[in-house]
């Protein structure tokens, strides 16, 4: 018997709760909850969604893959992320759609879109929050148990973003865990384009060196390079106080000159005292986020991630290059199986970022160059 979407939406939180009652911290594997109980979600939710999304269903049965035939998460089909620019990948009727992240592309393209109700939302907040506090919050001197930085965004405030992924999140993140002088300083420009707040900005870095506690940055890569133009062609610099933390998005999107990441970050070292800089990948159509951490980025444990070859959709081999799917179990209501257009090597149970492949179109959250 199919089971509900809420029932597995609770068995989800389940796993993420299990996952941090065994300690995972973000430098460790991440293998935990045990895979037999992960894969046996994953084939729940895959009967679930093949049943429910009829556009799934479509791609399903064109592959010829069904439930009671797919015995392993390996076989799920993989929905690739471009497809949901053209078809609806919800188990949602329309009425009940109170909430939709589009991609971050460029201009030109028509967005993806990620639908949501009450519930998807609350199911991906719970996702975000454990993995985002393992890594931007992990305990120590500058961060003691209970301590709510102040957290400047560099993007526009979410009323003026409703559909973006990556202002919620930051919302969630001030909410939950930011303290009270924490806030949005980035607009929106004449052509609908996000824009660097640099008065708003330079006032919160000023205020927040004053206060002498750290603080976390939060921004996109292009905002990060209007932030370090506008600074240099003032010959302003920041020490930031020590523990402070920036969070970086990527993406350029045209909106920037492009800078390999070694350099962005080095410049952001240069301009703001040497902060912590912690990378960040995700996209719309996901309800889960992965950060870097010593040179891999890593999902939490309610992920899995592979690398395909893009001609034969085999799987390559641990250090070889390949497009990345990603298997989300939070993603209940949509698709848990998506085929991104990035490039990526595995390394154990991280991956190293390689940017877009040849003939993926741009998207806000990738790495345009290394």
């Amino acid at each position: 018997m199919t089971q509900s979407h809420s029932s597995l939406a609770d068995q989800v939180r389940t796993l993420i709760q299990r996952s941090f009652e065994r300690g995972n911290t973000c430098a460790e594997s991440g293998f935990s909850p045990d895979h037999a109980d992960w894969e046996t979600v994953a084939l729940s939710l895959f009967e679930l969604q093949y049943a429910t999304v009829p556009a799934y269903r479509l791609i399903c049965d064109a592959r010829g893959r069904r439930p009671g035939s797919v015995r392993s998460w390996l076989e799920i089909p993989a929905v690739p992320t471009q497809a949901f620019q053209e078809l609806e990948f919800t188990a949602l009727e329309p009425d009940d759609r109170t909430r939709v992240f589009h991609s971050s592309g460029t201009t030109a393209q028509r967005p993806s879109r990620h639908f949501h109700h009450a519930e998807s939302l609350a199911l991906y907040e719970d996702s975000l929050r454990p993995w985002f506090a393992a890594h931007l919050l992990e305990s120590g001197p500058a961060f003691p148990p209970g301590f709510r930085p102040r957290c400047l965004a560099l993007t526009p405030p979410p009323a003026d973003t409703p559909h973006s992924s990556l202002v919620h999140m930051l919302e969630v993140v001030m909410r939950d865990f930011g303290g009270s002088s924490s806030s949005f300083t980035g607009h929106i420009g004449s052509d609908g384009a996000w824009e660097l707040g640099l008065e708003a900005t330079v006032d919160s870095l000023e205020s927040a060196c004053d206060a002498g506690a750290p603080i976390l940055v939060l921004g996109t890569a292009f905002l990060f390079v209007h932030l370090l133009d506008a600074l240099s062609a003032r010959g302003r610099s920041f020490r930031l106080p020590q523990g402070s933390r920036v969070l970086e998005t990527g993406g350029y999107k045209g909106r920037s000159r492009s800078l390999p990441r070694a350099e962005l970050h080095s410049a952001i070292g240069q301009k703001l005292g040497q902060p912590r800089i912690i990378p960040e990948y995700g996209m719309s159509e996901l309800s889960s986020q992965a950060y870097e951490s010593e040179g891999l980025f890593r999902f939490p444990p309610w992920v899995r991630i592979r690398t395909v070859d893009p001609e034969t959709g085999l799987d390559t081999a641990e250090g070889e290059p390949g497009i990345l799917r990603i298997h989300d179990l939070a993603n209940v209501w949509s698709v848990a199986a998506l085929e991104t257009g990035d490039l990526g090597r595995r390394r154990g149970n991280g991956f190293e970022l390689l940017g877009r492949a040849a003939e993926a179109e741009p998207r806000g959250c990738s790495r345009m160059t290394l």
